[in-house]
Order: C-alpha cells, then sequence, then structure tokens
C-alpha cells in the first residue's frame, strides 16, 4: 500500500469531481452535500479549501482561472492534471481492491463490552438494535426515491453498500443480545465483576 501525498479521503473525492469538469471549491462543496456525499466524506467547508490547497501544492489539480461576479467574492476554478488523473484512478483501484484495517467506535465499545452488567448491555444493545433499523429504513427511502427518479444503481451503491452493514450489524446485536442473556454468562460475569461494579 502506497503512501498518499495527499492522504485524506475528501481529496479523493475532490479529484473525482474534478474529473467531470473543472470548479471552485464551493461548487464542488454544493456537489458533494447535493450528492449526499457528505456521508462519506466527512469536510467542512475549511478542511474543504485545505484539502483543494494540499492537491494544488502536490500537483494534482492546478488553477484554470479565476472568475469574479459582482454578487460574490472572486473564486479559483481548478481542474486536474494528468498526474492528478493517475492519482484518482491508482488511489480508487486500491481501495476498491485492497481491505484494510479501519477502526469503527462500536469495536471497540465491543471489546470492553464484558465491564456492562449484562442487563444494561442488553439494554443499551437494544436501543442500539432500534436505532440500526431506522438507518436503514431511512437508507432504503432514500434508494428508493432515487431510483423512482431514474438515478442509476452505480451512483447508490455506497447506501447499498451500507444498508448491508447495517442489516450485518443489527443480526450480529441480535445474536450478542441472546448471548448476554444466557444465564451461565451472567454467573460468570457476577464472579469477575460483580464486586467492582
Amino acid at each position: 500500500m502506497e503512501k498518499r501525498r495527499v492522504a485524506n479521503p475528501l481529496a479523493l473525492a475532490v479529484l473525482a469531481f474534478l474529473l467531470w469538469e473543472p470548479m471552485h471549491p464551493y461548487e464542488l462543496g454544493r456537489r458533494l452535500k447535493e450528492t449526499d456525499k457528505e456521508r462519506s466524506f466527512k469536510y467542512n467547508r475549511g478542511s474543504l479549501y485545505m484539502v483543494v490547497n494540499q492537491l494544488r501544492k502536490a500537483g494534482f489539480i492546478v488553477e484554470r482561472e479565476t472568475v469574479r461576479d459582482t454578487q460574490r467574492p472572486e473564486r479559483t476554478v481548478y481542474e486536474l492534471t494528468g498526474e492528478g488523473r493517475a492519482e484518482l484512478y491508482d488511489w480508487l483501484r486500491e481501495l476498491v481492491a485492497q481491505p484494510q484495517e479501519e477502526y469503527p467506535r462500536f469495536g471497540a465499545a465491543l471489546s470492553l463490552l464484558s465491564v456492562l452488567a449484562p442487563d444494561e448491555a442488553v439494554e443499551l444493545l437494544g436501543r442500539r438494535a432500534e436505532a440500526l433499523d431506522g438507518q436503514a429504513e431511512e437508507i432504503r427511502g432514500k434508494v428508493r426515491q432515487a431510483t423512482e427518479q431514474g438515478v442509476a444503481w452505480v451512483f447508490l451503491v455506497e447506501e447499498e453498500y451500507r444498508l448491508e452493514v447495517l442489516d450485518a450489524e443489527r443480526r450480529f446485536v441480535g445474536r450478542l443480545v441472546e448471548s448476554l442473556r444466557d444465564p451461565a454468562y451472567g454467573r460468570e460475569w457476577q464472579r469477575i465483576f460483580g464486586s467492582r461494579a
């Protein structure tokens, strides 16, 4: 796995959007929001401008022109360079083909779950299951609406992935709750943590 000169995943989104056409950072932000990419890329206006500047310094994008309109401040339009196009495809191919270790917060919590009393863990996991169901239903609604509007499936693939991950997590949480309700686990937890709780 190659070390990237600009490693922020938001840079990948910027490169991809500039593949379509040159634009200024404000327009990039509008398009990211418009296409719901903020669900995949964490950013704000400041971080977007910072990434654009990093990409420019790395030679992946260049200033194409500066536009001035009487009602808005001057805006610099950027376009992808040949090196930027190569970086986009190389990085995207790497991310698609090679699984990488990620450190989700839920995984961290699960690694320490035994600290919680079984009844409390079951109650908290029940709340999580309800939240997961709500998120999944929201995604299904968005996908259904987008499909009805004629959006091609390939532009919804990240939502389909999210849905699969949520469904898998929901099934996992259900099995975990059953294990936590096992009286044998309750007795073992009491033996280990009972005096410390």
